[in-house]
């Protein structure tokens, strides 16, 4: 494997389990605005597939400026990864087939045929990331230890990837 392809299957790795981010994209008028989305796939290249509503506030904003970044946060592992990237909507009625799940459903009701659906491909650039990989008893042990010993906490692994 590439350092890419081994960086992709980190990312990958990591998302797998944790599956809803939080992208956030940013325009002059309105500054930053974040919201949860739910991660449809990562593909062979790192890019992070999602679907939207073609007409919904974060695709007039990507519009403007698509610079954006994706974070994903679980706190049950320690895991918490901050990707940086380029947002596009993509309409690949093949690739919403290949896609779709029953979850997606929810949100558009109308199922594959609902003319608002769309699909935002986010570009990824560079991830950032912190792995501990402990459960929250040991990290709460070693936090402690470190406070008793005067040290300070070693959080665990963290890093930065260029995808």
């Amino acid at each position: 494997m590439s350092k890419k392809e081994d960086h992709i299957h980190f990312l990958k790795s990591k998302v797998d389990n944790i599956r809803t981010a939080m992208l956030t994209t940013f325009t002059r008028s309105h500054g930053f605005h974040c919201r949860p989305m739910g991660t449809a796939e990562i593909d062979a290249n790192g890019d992070i597939w999602f679907f939207t509503n073609e007409y919904s506030a974060k695709a007039k904003e990507i519009s403007v400026d698509n610079k954006v970044n994706v974070t994903y946060s679980d706190s049950g592992t320690n895991t918490y990864l901050s990707i940086k990237g380029h947002a596009h909507l993509v309409d690949d009625k093949e690739k919403m087939k290949h896609l779709w799940t029953p979850y997606i459903q929810a949100f558009f009701p109308d199922g594959l045929g609902d003319p608002k659906l769309i699909l935002l491909k986010v570009v990824t650039s560079d991830m950032e990331y912190w792995d501990s990989s402990s459960s929250k008893i040991v990290v709460l042990f070693n936090m402690l230890k470190a406070n008793l010993l005067g040290k300070q906490y070693d959080e665990g692994e963290h890093g930065k990837i260029k995808l």
